[in-house]
């Protein structure tokens, strides 16, 4: 393992670290915007957003996979045991 006398490829990580971040969250803000704010809001004018708020497959799509979620964990925690006590 190499390790570097200057901070900057940890402060470059960082940096990119942040950005990522960064640009998560603002695409979980913009899916909650489009999923559930934007149809407590009054019809609008604009053809994309009047289309995002008649649409009903993503605002069931991600409460939906939560369960499916929880289980594909499970099965593959049952897979790994039978694996080692195999």
């Amino acid at each position: 393992m190499v390790i570097s006398g200057d901070g900057s490829s940890r402060s470059k990580t960082t940096m990119w670290g942040w950005l990522l971040v960064g640009i998560g969250s603002l695409v979980l803000l913009g899916f909650l915007f489009t999923a559930f704010i934007s149809h407590l809001l009054p019809p609008s004018n604009y053809t994309l957003i009047a289309a995002i708020q008649n649409d009903w497959y993503y605002r069931f799509l991600v409460p939906l996979t939560l369960p499916v979620l929880v289980v594909a964990v499970y099965f593959h925690w049952l897979s790994m045991k039978l694996f080692r006590h195999a």
